[in-house]
C-alpha cells in the first residue's frame, strides 16, 4: 500500500488500472476529462484514445468488451445523450468483459449546458448505477462496478458528479494489479441484435432486475446506521455532507446510504424504514431515492413521510453544500443553529465573468465576421466551446447555442424560416470532427444557403488541450496523419472554402463577405492556435500621446489585456499575446510598436 494524494478523477483512474483494464476510451468533457488523461500518464500497457465523439468511445470499448477485456468509457453527462444509441442496444446484448461507463455529472451547472441526472439513464436502460461519496470510496468502488459488470454481463453506469471528480484526497494504492485473461472474440449469434433476441434479453432484464437488487441490498456500501424516529437517506457526494452535518450538529437519527440508486436494494431500504415516521432523502440532481422510497411506502403500506425535493425540503436545482445539508438537517431534526456572523471587513467578492483570453484568435474571428455584416441582417448560431463566450459583449456573436454540432444545423433551420437573413454557424475544430460533418453533409444535400465559420484553434481548447483527429497526434502518443478540415469539406461538397488567419481583419472580413455572396453552403476556416498551444509574440503597448481616450479598443474587442488608465487606456503587458488586432481598430493609430 502507498499512500497519494489524488484528485478524484486520479482515483477513479488508478482505481481502474488496479482493476485490470486493457482499454480506456472516451471524449473530453469537464468533469471528466482527467479520467482519461491519468490513465494515459500512469499507463502501464493500456490502450487509451479520445475518440471523435462519445458514440464512437462506446462502441469502440464495447467491441473490446466482446472479446472479454474490461473496459472503461468516460465522459460528462451530456455526453452520454451522444451514446445513448449505442448504449441501449448494449443494455439488451449485454457484455463479456466488464465494462464501466463513466458519467460525470455537473450539478450547478458548473460547465456544462444542462444538469441532467444520469441515474435516470440507468433506469431508462435498466443498467446498474454506482455512486461514489468521496475520491477514497471511488478508487474503490469502481473496482467493484467491473465485478459486477462481468457476473451479470452487463455494462454498468459510474455516476461522480463534480465534488467527487475534483476534489482530493489521501488514498491508499493497492499495488497489485488485477491481471485478466481475455480469450479474445468467440463468434455467436448472441452479438447481432436483432427483434427476436431483443424481445428474449429485455425478458432476461427484467429478471435480473430483482436479483440486482436483492444483491445490491448487501453491498458494502450501501448500509442502514443509527436509530430513532426519524431517518434520513442521501446518496453520492449528499451522503458525505450528511454525515459533516450531522456531526457538527450532533444529531442522531436513521442514516440510509445509497450507493447504488439502480436497482434499488429494496430489502436494505425496507429495514431502513421500518419504524420511522419520517424520513428526509438529501441527493443531487433529482429526486431518484425520494421516489423510490415513497414507492416502497406505498407498496407496502408504511406510514412514513418522505420529505426532500418533491416536498421542497431540498432544493430541486444546483449542488448541495455542507451549509445547504447542514441548515435542513437541523431544520429536520430541530436542532437550533446559530447563523455566521458575516464579518464586517470582508469585501464583496467580485464580479468575474467568462470571457476569451487575451489573444484568443476567437475574438479576431468574430470581429472580423461582425465587420463584414455591418448593415445586413445576420443571425450567428453558436456551438459549444471556448468560442460560445463569443456571446458576451461587446462581441454579442453567438445568437444560438444548443448542443454540440446543433450550430451547423440550427443555421438551416433558421435559413428556412428567414431565408432573407444572413444565418452564420461557428464550430470550432474538435468539435467539427465531433459531430459536425453530419450537419454539413445535410446543408450541401439540401441546397441551404449558410455561411460555416470553423474556428480552427488546432486543440480542444475548453476542456484543457486535448488532441482531435487535426491535431495529428494521438492520446497513445503516435503521430498520425492530420485530417485536414479543408479537404473534409471539399469531399463533402462544399465549393466555396477559403482559409484565413483571423488576425489579418481586413482579408479576413474581405473573405466572409464573399462566403455570403454565394449560393449554398460557403466555408471560411479561420485558423490560428490556441494560445495555450503557440508561443506569444511580442506585446503590444499604447503612445500616450497618441491616444484620445476613445476607448474604442475597448468598446470593440472587450480584451482583458487592454485596461482604462485615467482617461485613456494602457495594455497589461503581462496578458497580452501581441495578436496586433487592437492595433488594426485604433482609429489614431496609438497601439503598437511591440517591445
Amino acid at each position: 500500500m502507498a499512500l497519494e494524494l489524488l484528485m478524484g478523477n486520479q482515483a477513479i483512474a488508478l482505481g481502474a488500472i488496479r482493476s485490470g483494464v486493457g482499454v480506456v476510451t472516451g471524449y473530453p468533457g469537464t468533469p471528466s476529462t482527467e479520467i482519461l488523461e491519468t490513465v494515459a500518464k500512469r499507463n502501464p500497457g493500456i490502450y487509451v484514445e479520445w475518440s471523435v465523439n462519445e458514440k464512437s468511445a462506446l462502441e469502440v470499448a464495447a467491441g473490446a468488451a466482446y472479446a472479454g477485456f474490461r473496459t472503461m468509457v468516460t465522459m460528462k453527462q451530456v455526453g452520454l445523450n451522444v451514446a445513448s444509441d449505442p448504449l441501449m442496444s448494449l443494455a439488451y446484448l449485454g457484455v463479456k468483459g466488464g465494462m464501466v461507463i463513466v458519467v460525470a455529472d455537473d450539478p450547478g451547472p458548473i460547465s456544462s449546458q444542462t444538469e441532467q441526472d444520469t441515474r435516470h439513464f440507468g433506469i431508462f436502460a435498466k443498467l446498474p448505477v454506482f455512486d461514489p461519496a468521496s475520491p477514497e470510496e471511488a478508487y474503490l468502488m469502481i473496482g467493484d462496478a467491473f465485478e459486477y459488470s462481468e457476473k451479470y454481463n452487463t455494462p454498468v453506469l459510474f455516476r461522480p458528479t463534480t465534488r467527487v471528480c475534483h476534489g482530493y484526497a489521501t488514498v491508499d494504492l493497492e499495488e497489485k494489479r488485477f491481471e485478466v485473461q481475455a480469450e479474445g472474440f468467440v463468434k455467436d449469434p448472441k452479438w447481432a441484435i436483432f427483434p427476436r433476441l431483443s424481445y428474449l434479453n429485455h425478458l432476461k432484464i427484467e429478471a435480473r432486475q430483482p436479483v440486482l437488487s436483492e444483491d445490491f441490498s448487501s453491498y458494502r456500501y450501501n448500509s442502514v446506521q443509527g436509530n430513532g424516529k426519524k431517518g434520513i437517506a442521501a446518496g453520492g457526494i449528499s451522503y458525505a455532507y450528511t454525515c459533516e452535518a450531522l456531526s457538527s450538529l450532533k444529531g442522531e437519527c436513521k442514516v440510509f446510504r445509497v450507493a447504488t440508486p439502480h436497482p434499488f436494494p429494496e430489502k436494505l431500504a425496507l429495514e431502513f424504514l421500518t419504524g420511522l415516521e419520517e424520513v428526509l432523502v438529501i441527493e443531487e440532481l433529482d429526486p431518484v431515492i425520494e421516489k423510490e422510497l415513497v414507492y416502497l411506502c406505498g407498496k407496502h403500506h408504511l406510514p412514513v413521510k418522505i420529505m426532500g425535493k418533491l416536498t421542497q425540503h431540498i432544493q430541486n436545482a444546483g449542488e448541495n453544500s455542507v451549509e445547504s445539508v447542514s441548515k435542513a438537517v437541523a431544520e429536520f431534526l430541530q436542532i437550533s443553529i446559530q447563523p455566521a456572523k458575516p464579518s464586517e471587513d470582508m469585501p464583496a467578492l467580485p464580479v468575474r465573468p467568462p470571457v476569451l483570453c487575451a489573444g484568443c484568435p476567437h475574438r479576431a474571428s468574430f470581429y472580423a465576421v461582425k465587420q463584414a455584416m455591418k448593415g445586413r441582417k445576420a443571425v450567428f448560431s453558436g456551438d459549444i466551446g471556448c468560442y460560445t463566450l463569443g456571446n458576451a459583449k461587446p462581441l454579442d456573436m453567438v445568437d444560438t447555442c444548443l448542443c454540440m454540432g446543433a450550430g451547423i444545423t440550427i443555421a438551416q433551420g433558421l435559413h428556412r424560416a428567414e431565408p432573407d437573413a444572413v444565418n452564420f454557424a461557428f464550430i470550432g475544430d474538435s468539435t467539427f470532427f465531433h459531430t459536425g460533418i453530419p450537419g454539413v453533409i445535410n446543408a450541401v444535400y439540401n441546397e441551404t444557403d449558410i455561411v460555416l465559420i470553423i474556428l480552427d484553434n488546432s486543440t480542444t481548447a475548453m476542456t484543457g488541450h486535448q488532441p482531435h483527429p487535426g491535431t495529428g497526434k494521438t492520446m497513445m502518443g503516435n503521430i498520425s496523419e492530420k485530417i485536414k478540415i479543408s479537404e473534409v469539406l471539399k469531399a463533402l461538397g462544399v465549393k466555396h472554402i477559403s482559409t484565413m488567419n483571423p488576425f489579418n481583419l481586413k482579408d479576413s472580413s474581405a473573405a466572409v463577405k464573399e462566403a455570403a455572396a454565394n449560393k449554398g453552403i460557403s466555408a471560411v476556416i479561420f485558423k490560428s492556435p490556441c494560445i495555450a498551444v503557440a508561443d506569444p509574440a511580442p506585446v503590444y503597448s499604447v503612445d500616450s500621446d497618441k491616444c484620445t481616450g476613445c476607448k474604442l479598443c475597448i468598446k470593440e474587442l472587450g480584451c482583458p489585456a487592454i485596461v482604462k488608465d485615467n482617461a485613456k487606456v494602457r495594455i497589461d503587458a503581462s496578458l497580452c499575446y501581441g495578436c496586433s488586432i487592437c492595433a488594426q481598430v485604433c482609429p489614431f493609430k496609438a497601439i503598437g510598436g511591440a517591445n
